[in-house]
């Protein structure tokens, strides 16, 4: 139960369109560096999640008022996460083309990539703060849930990076973003209303 609902929300949070995911995707299509950009980014969440899930759990002890409020916090943040993405849907007008020119170097892209990472509030947000503050609903279970949310990280990343090539026609579409982001809204929603509610 712990690892799905890990599994579910780290799916769920990890999908939103964000310069991380662009720039993951990007390289896909440029079919250059895919593997190290993409065990990067998985890599880094994972070290996150453990900080969040474990970090988060000593805190919630000394202050039992915290997971309280995170939580609301979280739902905030969720429905803002859909919003956001709703929004997008209805204005439409994004795209992706692939990029052309020399390759960069293995270096500058890492470079890139971890910047992309470790400077985006967003990603601290989804990792450390918001999954942190779901995992005290399974108190007993933090490392089954902290193992779905990571494996979730390493899918999506992997698929993403080697699946690139076959989207490359489609995300070169503006409708086709539109039905992405509105499915982003959906289950961004989804998960806000759920934890609202007391679960997943």
């Amino acid at each position: 139960m712990a690892f799905w609902a890990g599994l579910k929300l780290g799916l769920g949070l990890i999908v939103a369109i964000g310069a991380q995911n662009a720039f993951v995707l990007r390289q896909g299509l440029r079919r250059e560096h895919v593997f190290a950009v993409a065990l990067f980014c998985a890599l880094s969440d994972a070290l996150l999640i453990a900080l969040g899930v474990s970090g988060f759990a000593a805190a919630s002890t000394a202050l039992p008022w915290l997971p309280e409020i995170l939580r609301w916090g979280g739902v905030a943040f969720l429905t803002w996460y859909a919003i956001r993405a709703l929004i997008a849907a209805i204005r439409g007008g994004e795209h992706l083309e692939a990029g052309q020119g020399k390759a960069p170097s293995l270096r500058a892209v890492l470079v890139t990539v971890a910047a992309f990472t470790w400077a985006n509030p967003h990603v601290w947000l989804d990792t450390v703060v918001l999954l942190g503050a779901v995992s005290a609903q399974f108190a007993g279970h933090l490392v089954a849930f902290a193992m779905g949310a990571i494996t979730a990280s390493f899918l999506f990343f992997f698929s993403l990076a080697y699946g690139a090539r076959l989207l490359a026609p489609l995300f070169a579409k503006p409708a086709a973003w539109r039905v992405f982001d509105l499915l982003i809204a959906l289950v961004m929603g989804s998960i806000a209303w759920r934890l609202a509610m007391g679960g997943l």
